[in-house]
C-alpha cells in the first residue's frame, strides 16, 4: 500500500485569524460609537482643550474731551505682533519677508531671535496699523501672532500737550491729566475662549467669558477753541521776542475752571521721540518765579482791608528811592506824591513798600496766605508746586520787597487764581481742570468793596496813563497789572535777564475771565511786561470774550493808538 501525502488543515488558524479580525472591527466600531455617540462631549472637550485658548479682550481707554465734547485724547485700535522664537526659527528662510512686512532690518530681526531663543514670547513690533497686521498674518509664518491693542492719539497735538500729558506704550498715564485721572480712564479687560489652528492663529470665537469694560470719559473744563487761541498767541510772542519759554493761563472768574493753559516750548505727544523731561513739564503749574509788580494789587488790598487806608490817600515817593534796614528800594522815576491808585498805575516800588510797612505783618502776610500763595491750588495736577512765601519771622526789608513781588515765588496758575479773587468780588474759587456741573462756593478772602476798589485802580493801568496800554481790548474795560522782574540766577539777580508778566481781568465792570501771561527772558523788541506779555493777553482775551458771547461794557471806548511803557 502506497503512502499518501496528506495536506495539512489550518482550520483552527483560519478561524483564529478571522476571530481576531472580527474583534478588531468590532473594537473599532465600538470605539467610534464611544467617541461619536456615547462620550462625544468628553472627547470634544479633550480635543478643544488642545486648540481652545482663553485670551484677554483689551478694553480701550476712556476718551478725554473738552467742555463742548470735542475730543482731546482718544484710543484707536492697533495690532501688536509677537512671536514664539522656538517656532519661528523653523521658518528661518522666510525671515526677510517678515522683516519687510514689519519695516525691520533682516539682520536685526535675526539677532533678536537669537537673543531670545530660549523664550516663548517676544515682541516683534508694537502698535502697528491693522492693515499692516493683516499683511503679517497673511504670511502664515509659524510662531507669529497678533494681539489687538489700543494706541492713544491726541487730535490737538502740541496745542494741549502739557495739559493732557501722555500715556506709555501700554496705554497707562504717565504725565499730565492722563496720569491724574488714570484710574478713571483705564478700562477693565475682558476674556473670551477661541480656537487656534495648528499655526496658532485664531480661527473662531467660541465663547465670550467676560465683556471688556471701557474706561470712563473725562470731560475737561478746557475749551479747545480758546486753547488754540492762547497757544498761537503765546507761540508767536515767544518767537517774536526770542524768549526762551513762556506760559499762559485763562480761568473762568465765576468758578475757577481752567479754560486754557499753554506753554512754550511744546511737544507733540503723538511722536514719542519728542517725549523728553525738559520739554513735557507743564511750566504753568510746575515752574515758579518771582511775580514782581503783579503782587502790588494784593498788597494794596491788604491795606484797604485794614480800614486805615482809602483810595484817595496820598503817599510821598520822592526822591524816587528810600532805604529799609539799610537796603535801597528804587522807582524808575521820581513820581512825587501819589494816591493809592497812582501807586498801582505808575507801579511805584517806593509807594507800595511804604504802604506795606504801615501795616502789621499779619495784615500783609495774612492776605497772601488767604489768597493761596505758598501752597498749591488743589487742582490735582501731578507735580504742581505751591511756590514759596515766608510767613513767619519776616524782616521789614523782606516785607517791603514782597510787597512788589520779590523774596517770594509763585506759579502762573497760582497767580491767575489770586487774580480770580479780585475778579470775583473777593471770593477765592478752587481751581479745577474738570467741567463743573454745580457752581463753586469759594471762600471769601476780602470784602467785595475792596476787590472793586482795587479793580478800579487796575483799570487805569490799561490806559494811556499806565504801563499796559497794549492790553486794551476794543469795547471792553480791562483791569490788569504788569510785572517786569530781574531774573534770579546763581549769585544774585541778573542785570540783563528778565521775566515779563501781565495779569488781567475782563470785562472789568462785570468780570468773567482772568488771564496770566509770562515770558521768560525776552531778548528782542523789549522786555517790559507791558511791551511783551500784555499784547498776548489782548489777542487772546479779545477772541475769548467774543467767542463766549460776553457783552461789552465799554462801547464808547476810542482807540487812540498810544504806545504804553512797561513796569
Amino acid at each position: 500500500m502506497k503512502n499518501v501525502k496528506r495536506t495539512p488543515k489550518y482550520t483552527l488558524r483560519r478561524y483564529t485569524v478571522l476571530a481576531v479580525f472580527v474583534m478588531a472591527v468590532l473594537g473599532l466600531v465600538y470605539r467610534a460609537l464611544d467617541m461619536q455617540v456615547l462620550n462625544q462631549a468628553f472627547f470634544q472637550k479633550q480635543g478643544d482643550a488642545r486648540h481652545l485658548r482663553v485670551v484677554e479682550v483689551p478694553a480701550h481707554r476712556g476718551d478725554i474731551v473738552d467742555r463742548n465734547g470735542e475730543p482731546l485724547a482718544i484710543s484707536t485700535p492697533v495690532d501688536t505682533v509677537w512671536a514664539n522664537p522656538s517656532e519661528l526659527v523653523e521658518a528661518r528662510d522666510r525671515l526677510p519677508e517678515l522683516a519687510k512686512a514689519l519695516s525691520l532690518k533682516p539682520s536685526r530681526l535675526v539677532q533678536r531671535l537669537q537673543n531670545n531663543a530660549g523664550r516663548e514670547f517676544m515682541y516683534l513690533r508694537r502698535h502697528v496699523p491693522p492693515a499692516k497686521g493683516e499683511k503679517v498674518a497673511a504670511l502664515g509664518l509659524p510662531g507669529v501672532y497678533l494681539r489687538r491693542d489700543y494706541k492713544r492719539y491726541y487730535p490737538t497735538g502740541e496745542v494741549s500737550a502739557h495739559v493732557l500729558g501722555f500715556t506709555n506704550v501700554d496705554d497707562q498715564g504717565q504725565e499730565g491729566l492722563e496720569l491724574a485721572y488714570d484710574e478713571y480712564l483705564t478700562g477693565v479687560p475682558g476674556s473670551k475662549r477661541i480656537i487656534r489652528d495648528r499655526l496658532g492663529r485664531a480661527i473662531d470665537d467660541v465663547e465670550r467669558l467676560k465683556p471688556a469694560e471701557p474706561g470712563q470719559q473725562v470731560v475737561l473744563s478746557i475749551d479747545r477753541r480758546l486753547q488754540y487761541m492762547a497757544y498761537r498767541a503765546l507761540k508767536a510772542a515767544v518767537k517774536e521776542h526770542r524768549a526762551i519759554a513762556g506760559s499762559a493761563v485763562l480761568l473762568d472768574a465765576h468758578n475757577g475752571e481752567v479754560l486754557a493753559m499753554v506753554n512754550q516750548p511744546s511737544f507733540n505727544p503723538n511722536d514719542r521721540s519728542q517725549l523728553k523731561p525738559g520739554v513735557y513739564r507743564n511750566r504753568a503749574v510746575v515752574d515758579v518765579f518771582e511775580p514782581g509788580s503783579t503782587m502790588k494789587p494784593f498788597t494794596m488790598a491788604a491795606a484797604l482791608e485794614t480800614g486805615r487806608w482809602h483810595p484817595t490817600d496820598n503817599v510821598h515817593t520822592e526822591p524816587g528811592y528810600y532805604r529799609v534796614q539799610g537796603h535801597p528800594i528804587k522807582d524808575m522815576h521820581n513820581y512825587g506824591k501819589l494816591n493809592l491808585g497812582g501807586i498801582i498805575v505808575k507801579s511805584s516800588n517806593v509807594g507800595i513798600s511804604k504802604v506795606a510797612l504801615s501795616m502789621e505783618p499779619e495784615q500783609q502776610l495774612g492776605m497772601y496766605r488767604k489768597l493761596g500763595f505758598g501752597s498749591d491750588t488743589g487742582s490735582g495736577f501731578p507735580g504742581e508746586r505751591g511756590g514759596n512765601v515766608r510767613l513767619d519771622h519776616v524782616s521789614e526789608f523782606e516785607r517791603a520787597t514782597m510787597a512788589f513781588g520779590y523774596s517770594m515765588s509763585v506759579t502762573p496758575l497760582q497767580l491767575a487764581r489770586a487774580y480770580g479773587a479780585l475778579a470775583a468780588d473777593g471770593v477765592l474759587h478752587p481751581v479745577t481742570f474738570l467741567k463743573r456741573d454745580e457752581p463753586s462756593a469759594g471762600e471769601r478772602v476780602m470784602s467785595a468793596r475792596t476787590a472793586r476798589q482795587v479793580r478800579k485802580m487796575m483799570e487805569q493801568v490799561v490806559s494811556h496813563k499806565g504801563t499796559a496800554y497794549k492790553a486794551k481790548v476794543a469795547n471792553y474795560k480791562v483791569a490788569g497789572k504788569t510785572g517786569t522782574v530781574h531774573k534770579f540766577i546763581t549769585g544774585g539777580y541778573a542785570d540783563d535777564r528778565y521775566l515779563a508778566i501781565f495779569a488781567g481781568i475782563a470785562p472789568a465792570t462785570n468780570p468773567r475771565l482772568v488771564m496770566v501771561v509770562m515770558l521768560d527772558e525776552p531778548r528782542r523788541g523789549g522786555y517790559f511786561g507791558g511791551q511783551v506779555a500784555a499784547p498776548v493777553f489782548a489777542k487772546v482775551m479779545s477772541g475769548a470774550l467774543r467767542l463766549m458771547n460776553i457783552p461789552p461794557d465799554n462801547l464808547q471806548m476810542a482807540d487812540r493808538g498810544s504806545k504804553g511803557w512797561g513796569a
